[in-house]
């Protein structure tokens, strides 16, 4: 049985997923190492799906400290800060936290599976 795996396009996913700069980070580091958003997220040697990952993360730790700066502005009664800046800037965190463990969770279970194959 002959197992065909089309590239995976982490910038496409990144885009649909509601993380435009992540999008816009793997495309540049393609361009940069003169290779197409496809190829660079799964290149052999695992650099770009690492180096893709990092980004997601800074892109996921980012969003969870402003966030947190807006909280705290709020609660100090600062009024250029709105409360609905404030409430969508926890959910856009929340929901990146959300796929970052959800990646996370499903490269356990794909290691998992391959460790459970019998040879």
């Amino acid at each position: 049985m002959d197992i065909k795996l089309k590239p995976f396009d982490f910038a496409q996913a990144a885009t649909r997923a509601g993380m435009p700069q992540v999008a816009q980070r793997v495309r540049e580091s393609a361009q940069a190492a003169g290779l197409s958003s496809t190829d660079a997220t799964s290149r052999a040697d695992g650099v770009g799906f690492s180096q893709a990952m990092s980004q997601a993360l800074r892109s996921v730790s980012q969003a969870q400290n402003e966030a947190s700066r807006l909280q705290r502005e709020v609660s100090l009664d600062n009024p250029t800060v709105s409360i609905e800046q404030t409430m969508l800037s926890m959910q856009k965190s929340q929901i990146g936290f959300q796929a970052a463990l959800q990646v996370r969770n499903r490269l356990v279970q794909a290691y998992s599976d391959i460790m459970n194959m019998q040879v």
